[in-house]
């Protein structure tokens, strides 16, 4: 699609240094080097979760609109497709609260409740990104 842009009208320094922070995450657990911490012994699902959310490609802004046209009209494989690519940032948000109480993968379990519904509500008119407008 031509003429697609990207507002960076609410990037404040916070979210671009997040958003940064983020790039890195993604690069390293697309290289196979994605930093697991110490599990319990729920340890094999959360294991088994980080290790496949590298499989699933990231999107470009183009894809995302592509997508989130699918998602409106209840493509229900659109949607799963959307998820799937967004999980490293479910990872990265959860990591941010971790010695908070509540346990990693619980906090996983809501981000990833959170995505569906972020997936859901993503307006791809406003010209944001779906990661930038999702936090």
């Amino acid at each position: 699609m031509k003429g697609i842009t990207i507002s960076t009208t609410l990037q404040t320094p916070e979210i671009q240094t997040l958003l940064e922070a983020s790039e890195e995450e993604l690069e390293a657990s697309e290289n196979g080097t994605f930093e697991a911490e110490a599990l319990p012994a729920s340890a094999d699902s959360l294991e088994l979760f980080m290790n496949e959310i590298g499989r699933y490609p990231l999107l470009t802004a183009a894809e995302e609109v592509a997508l989130a046209k699918r998602v409106e009209r209840g493509d229900r494989a659109a949607k799963e497709r959307m998820i799937n690519s967004n999980l490293r940032l479910v990872v990265h948000v959860a990591k941010r609260y971790r010695g908070h109480g509540v346990p990693f993968g619980d906090l996983i379990q809501d981000g990833v409740i959170g995505l569906n519904r972020a997936v859901e509500k993503f307006d791809w008119r406003k010209g944001f990104k779906f990661s930038t407008d999702a936090q």
